[in-house]
């Protein structure tokens, strides 16, 4: 029994034939389009009508395409937006310690320069906190008795004076402020050579001048220095900077309020002197001068005696002749000695009363 497929699904020629016959078209175009060039005009009037269909049909590739490209780039630039960030940190990080390191450069150029105007040896020393007490004006450093730190040591900076060592450690020291309660610090005025005394005010972080008469020539903007009459800082080291003058006219005193030039709150290195300055010795005390309670009383001079003059030698008196007895013979009277030239005359025998004779011992029964 023979198949033959319906009506419907009839195709005509072969498949094989078809075949045939479009390799040979398809063989002679090519020979044609290579020998003679005459179908370049129709690849690309083809080529222009199948572009539209051409995009058309890569457009929901591409859409794709760029959809993961566009999450992949938000990723990538959040990414590298936070490793900037993280950058950005680290590069302020190191601009602040280049900036620290440069202002500590500068200080410590500063107190080399001062370290050369200071005639006493000293130390540099580095600030490491300041005090518990907050009632109290005190810092600590780095530099104690292992060191050569010693109690009593002014310490400054470039700019003045800081305060005093009070307190030494085997590795540390504690350093009160000139603003405490309790320091107290000798100084003048540079521009008249006035002086006077300064005292801390605690907390306010000032000095004032205590018993300064109202009429005082202080003015405001002066400064004052140290001048050395206490013989622990040497003289001449800027103190502080006159801010405030009160003139009372009912007060015995004025007051005059300073401000410290010493950098207390801004640098982290200071100077200990750890020698003091050369102080002469003081003078041999005086032989104190007698009162007038202690001076010997006058005693009347008996008439026809000769006054004695006091630069005058003392001339022995002639001793009475004693009572004669058996036992002790009299002894003759001992010349008068010669009085040297410019004395008053030696008192004669005549003019000193005798000692009276002594009474003859009593007699024993036998």
């Amino acid at each position: 029994m023979e198949y033959s497929p319906p009506p419907l699904f009839k195709q005509g020629a072969p498949a094989r034939v078809k075949v045939t016959v479009f390799a040979f078209i398809s063989i002679v175009l090519l020979m044609v389009d290579a020998r003679i060039q005459a179908l370049a005009t129709m690849r690309q009037v083809a080529g222009t009508i199948l572009y539209p269909l051409q995009k058309a049909a890569l457009m929901p590739r591409d859409a794709l395409a760029e959809m993961g490209s566009y999450f992949s780039s938000i990723s990538s630039l959040k990414q590298e937006v936070r490793d900037l960030k993280i950058a950005q940190v680290a590069v302020a990080e190191k601009l602040q310690q280049a900036q620290l390191q440069s202002a500590e450069n500068a200080q410590l150029r500063k107190l080399m320069g001062a370290r050369e105007h200071v005639p006493v040896k000293t130390m540099l020393s580095e600030i490491l906190y300041d005090a518990r007490d907050s009632s109290t004006r005190k810092i600590v450093l780095d530099r104690g008795t292992r060191q050569g730190v010693a109690l009593g040591q002014p310490v400054i900076d470039n700019a003045g004076v800081v305060g005093q060592v009070t307190r030494v450690f085997p590795f540390t020291a504690e350093v009160t402020l000139l603003t405490d309660r309790e320091q107290a610090i000798p100084v003048q005025v540079l521009r008249n050579g006035l002086r006077s005394v300064a005292y801390g005010r605690g907390q306010s972080g000032t000095l004032d001048l205590r018993f300064v008469a109202p009429n005082a020539d202080i003015q405001v903007g002066d400064v004052l220095i140290t001048s050395g009459l206490d013989g622990v800082y040497p003289a001449g080291l800027a103190v502080a900077k006159v801010t405030k003058v009160e003139n009372s006219a009912a007060g015995a005193f004025g007051g005059v309020v300073c401000q410290p030039l010493a950098g207390i709150d801004r640098n982290r290195h200071v100077l200990i002197l750890t020698t003091l300055p050369q102080v002469p010795a003081r003078p041999p005390e005086e032989p104190p001068v007698p009162s007038k309670k202690h001076l010997p009383k006058m005693t009347p001079i008996k008439e026809g005696a000769v006054p004695i003059a006091a630069d005058a030698p003392k001339v022995p008196a002639p001793v009475a002749p004693a009572a004669k007895t058996p036992a002790t013979p009299a002894r003759a009277p001992a010349p008068a000695l010669p009085a040297p030239a410019g004395a008053a005359r030696p008192v004669s025998a005549a003019a000193v009363p005798a000692p009276a004779a002594p009474a003859p011992a009593p007699k024993e029964d036998r």
